[in-house]
């Protein structure tokens, strides 16, 4: 299945002088391996500046004119992002991929839509039984590690709404998580949230990184040290 080029897939290229990614492939399908954008542990080269190429500006400054619209239709499959126009919805593809003992069941938005698996919460380290159904959202959800109203206040409400619906469905950018830990994080930047479990924060510095540079966001100056020190923890290559 061929997808036009994204930014952040050229950026992953410059990162990967950066980071050495090991990513985990056990038991998935075709459609989960188009799908694998969370690394395990990276390495950090000695002396390298992980924030180097990625623009400065001195505190986010909110605009209040955030519309959860601006990005598209929650979750729609009509994205350029990778899994678009594969027949499920973008919610449907990162429970593939981010749960394991899953089963399925056809649905109008997913013909392999999951119904029940566990997830392994990488914001709180909390295990978390998945049941399709009503008020589920309540217990597992999708989270955006740069938030759609951090990346508008940084920018992207200047960018074509294509870019926009892309940003918002972007695989690399999306995360099944713990309800409750979305919530709390809920738009808040690194300098003002990070997750609770620690042994995460060097994966979510690294990767939250990467979406910024591979969307040319800018980076508000509290969180520059938060992020270098969660980096910090990486191990080193």
């Amino acid at each position: 299945m061929t997808r036009k080029p994204l930014l952040w897939l050229a950026a992953i290229a410059v990162l990967a002088v950066l980071v050495a990614y090991q990513v985990v492939v056990t038991s998935l399908g075709e459609r989960d391996r188009q799908f694998v954008a969370r690394a395990d542990v990276p390495t950090v080269q000695p002396g390298v500046d992980v924030m180097s190429g990625i623009a400065l500006v001195p505190i986010r400054i909110r605009r209040y004119d955030y519309r959860r619209a601006a990005f598209g239709d929650a979750w729609t499959d009509d994205t350029d992002a990778p899994g678009g126009h594969n027949g499920c919805d973008t919610r449907d593809d990162i429970l593939n991929r981010d749960l394991v003992d899953k089963t399925y069941l056809w649905t109008n938005h997913c013909p392999d839509a999951v119904e029940t698996g566990t997830l392994h919460d990488p914001y709180t380290s909390a295990t978390i039984n998945f049941h399709r159904g009503a008020k589920v959202g309540e217990a597992v959800q999708i989270d955006h590690l740069v938030p759609l109203a951090l990346a508008w206040d940084m920018g992207a409400y200047n960018w074509p709404i294509a870019q926009r619906v892309r940003f918002a469905n972007d695989p690399a950018n999306l995360l099944a998580v713990e309800g409750q830990a979305n919530q709390d994080k809920s738009d808040s930047q690194p300098a003002l949230w990070m997750p609770p479990n620690t042994a995460f924060r060097c994966q979510y510095a690294m990767q939250f990184i990467a979406v910024l540079r591979g969307y040319r966001l800018p980076v508000d100056a509290p969180s520059v040290p938060v992020l270098r020190a969660a980096a910090d923890s990486c191990p080193k290559g």
